[in-house]
């Protein structure tokens, strides 16, 4: 018969194999839906949950940020009525208008300066790379729902950014930095495979 101790030992190395193996498969999982991503321009026109919803935006919360503060707003659109008026000047209008649900994403272009006890607000210089972010994210957490999403510029378009602005409501301070149509796809869009080792050098140039 085992002893305590060994049987302790053995459920330990039990217990990390089962921990390796769990990462292992988390990896591949993530690993997967990242190279699966793909810029997806066409829809069906089944509809998509609020439920959903909620969780693409909990998804492209969750980026990262410098000094964590966390520029972005969002304007979800499922009313296509004033489309025409919205995204005038857009060459995207047809994917727009196929889509489940349109995600305006919005970056607060100030910020609460350090220290300050009376929140005086001051440029932020890095929004766009935490818009970027959170747009990637966006993005895969479509993938991983087994939507098709694509990144559609708005910023730095001053005439696809004023129609935006205008129509949406947006304060002074805030930009319209990009427009994600989201929907159900068909299949038949598919990945790239972007790898090109020439691109990486290891240690200098």
């Amino acid at each position: 018969m085992l002893g305590v101790a060994a049987l302790l030992s053995l459920s330990a190395c039990n217990c990390k194999q089962e921990c390796q193996t769990n990462q292992s498969d988390n990896a591949a999982v993530v690993m997967e839906n990242i190279l699966n991503r793909k810029s997806v321009r066409s829809y069906t026109d089944q509809t998509i949950g609020d439920d959903t919803i909620q969780t693409l935006l909990r998804a492209a919360m969750s980026a990262p940020s410098g000094m964590d503060v966390r520029p972005w707003k969002f304007v979800v659109l499922k009313d296509k009525s004033n489309f025409d008026a919205i995204f005038q000047n857009n060459m995207n209008m047809e994917k727009f208008m196929q889509a489940g649900v349109v995600f305006v994403l919005c970056a607060d272009t100030t910020m609460v300066k350090r220290g300050s006890t009376t929140g005086e607000r001051v440029p932020d210089p890095i929004w766009r790379d935490d818009m970027g972010a959170c747009t990637q994210n966006l993005l895969l957490a479509a993938e991983a729902y087994g939507l098709g999403a694509v990144w559609t510029a708005c910023y730095p378009y001053a005439d696809r950014m004023e129609s935006v602005k205008r129509e949406l409501g947006l304060p002074s301070e805030v930009v319209p930095y990009c427009v994600v149509p989201v929907g159900h796809h068909d299949g038949t869009t598919q990945p790239k495979d972007k790898w090109n080792a020439s691109n990486v050098h290891y240690e200098r140039w």
